[in-house]
């Protein structure tokens, strides 16, 4: 759900105090079409700007959708200058959800060339503002969230370990936590990850490892502990890391970094 005041923020960035450029009279119908083929993602948040505006969205393509170029997954009928002053943010919302969605569904189509179960998963690299709307953008890919915020899971990391050391740092966390909530260790050497296991861990976090090294970690944790391979792995790299049998692989890029998918709006007859 996307809130009426992070819409009047979008807005009120674009639009400013004094818009002339969209002071255009009259009813006028338009949509938002694909300039490239990819993922659809944010039309969620594209609609709510326009129903902000009074703009009546007649026709919406749903989320985790495979286009094309050319295909029109947004319309919309309203007064003019109600239309032109959402086209924009509606644009880019939409276009940086679906970049976001079309790079998850790539990462996921490698991993199952090798594996039907791993998981492919975002990270908390997200846009401050907007993580609703990348999070969205992970399952319309086929990706998983991973964490919304830091209350959905304990993360124990490098940090913690160097001021309490790995068992005690579980032991504080857990103490804390509610039952329901997963505690995860991070560590940096696969001869680690057992200790990890031993120290409470629900999933271990395997960074920045080499696949061989994710493998030979993996091999040594209790069937019930979930693995978890991050730290820099592009979607070239994930077949290698789909074959060591861990259970994740997650990846901030899916958020940071994901290009674009590149939309234009048009008004008028098509």
């Amino acid at each position: 759900m996307i809130e009426q005041s992070q819409i009047e923020r979008w807005l009120r960035e674009d639009v400013g105090h004094h818009d002339v450029t969209n002071e255009v009279p009259g009813e006028t119908d338009g949509r938002l079409v694909a300039k490239e083929s990819g993922v659809v993602a944010g039309l969620d948040a594209a609609e709510a700007v326009f129903d902000y505006l009074g703009v009546d969205v007649d026709e919406c393509v749903e989320a985790g959708q495979r286009i094309e170029a050319g295909d029109a997954v947004l319309r919309v009928d309203g007064p003019t200058a109600d239309v032109l002053r959402g086209e924009r943010v509606a644009v880019n919302i939409a276009g940086h959800a679906s970049g976001i969605a079309t790079k998850t569904r790539r990462a996921v189509d490698a991993a199952r060339e090798v594996s039907d179960s791993v998981d492919i998963a975002g990270t908390r690299k997200t846009t401050p503002g907007l993580r609703g709307v990348e999070k969205r953008a992970l399952v319309a890919g086929g990706g998983d969230t991973h964490r919304l915020d830091l209350s959905h899971m304990v993360m124990v990391k490098d940090n913690h370990v160097a001021e309490m050391g790995m068992e005690a740092a579980v032991a504080r966390f857990r103490e804390r936590a509610s039952f329901a909530t997963k505690i995860e260790v991070e560590v940096e050497r696969p001869e680690r990850a057992v200790d990890a296991a031993e120290a409470g861990a629900d999933i271990v976090l395997l960074d920045n490892m080499t696949p061989a090294e994710v493998e030979r970690a993996v091999a040594t944790l209790p069937e019930e502990t979930l693995a978890e391979a991050s730290g820099g792995i592009t979607v070239e790299d994930i077949p290698d890391y789909a074959a060591t049998g861990v259970d994740v692989i997650s990846m901030g890029s899916l958020t940071h970094s994901a290009p674009t998918l590149d939309y234009s709006f048009r008004t008028g007859a098509e």
